[in-house]
């Protein structure tokens, strides 16, 4: 009896966390995003410049003047975030909590955002207020792109060439996720990304938050 031919193993190292969310009841509460931010965009035109390109960039301090619909955000990024982070010295219990910094951003025709990081904090998040038409048209653009934080990934020799997966499918080096009215994205603030340039005509609008570990009072 001929012996069976040894199949190689496969495993898939390091995973990347990616968490999504879609907010209920996320009209009312994006209409009054919508409101709020545009009016702290017009109190203050100039904004900060960090990897935004042609957009809009408000202060890190939104839970300040974001008022109840911030708060509520804030919230819910926090139990979402609780519940996929573990401390292992105390996994009933946990003896951490979060501080938050939150901004809002305003995406014109053209806009986009450098590909960067968050050094420092934990989780970040995404949440989407208005896509600018992006859901429907994917010719618009405007999507959020993870990149593989593999760096070399990106600059190998044969750039055109991908390992296969388990499931015979090419390994990508990124990743996009199409904006969507009330849609939340989480990924670890270590990870690379970046917004390619929206070509809608209207006003992306998002919220972006940056989550970082504190021990619990």
């Amino acid at each position: 009896m001929t012996a069976a031919a040894p199949r190689p193993g496969y495993a898939d190292l390091f995973g990347t966390p990616l968490i999504t969310f879609q907010m209920p009841d996320h009209d009312q509460l994006n209409a009054a995003f919508r409101s709020r931010i545009l009016e702290r965009q017009a109190q203050d035109p100039a904004g900060v410049q960090h990897s935004n390109v042609n957009g809009w960039h408000s202060d890190a301090d939104m839970l300040d003047w974001g008022g109840a619909p911030a708060q509520r955000l804030g919230q819910t990024l926090c139990d979402l975030c609780t519940n996929f982070t573990l401390d292992p010295g105390s996994p009933a219990k946990p003896r951490f909590g979060w501080h938050l910094r939150m901004w809002a951003n305003v995406s014109g025709p053209g806009a986009a955002n450098q590909t960067h990081a968050h050094p420092g904090a934990f989780w970040s998040a995404a949440y989407y207020v208005d896509d600018g038409g992006c859901a429907d048209d994917p010719a618009k653009g405007g999507e959020l792109c993870l990149v593989d934080p593999r760096y070399p990934m990106t600059a190998m020799a044969a750039p055109d060439i991908f390992m296969r997966g388990a499931d015979g499918r090419p390994k990508q080096v990124e990743q996009l996720v199409r904006p969507k009215p009330g849609l939340i994205v989480i990924f670890p603030s270590w990870l690379q990304h970046a917004v390619r340039p929206y070509k809608g005509d209207a006003l992306r609008i998002s919220i972006a938050t940056n989550l970082t570990v504190v021990p619990k009072v």
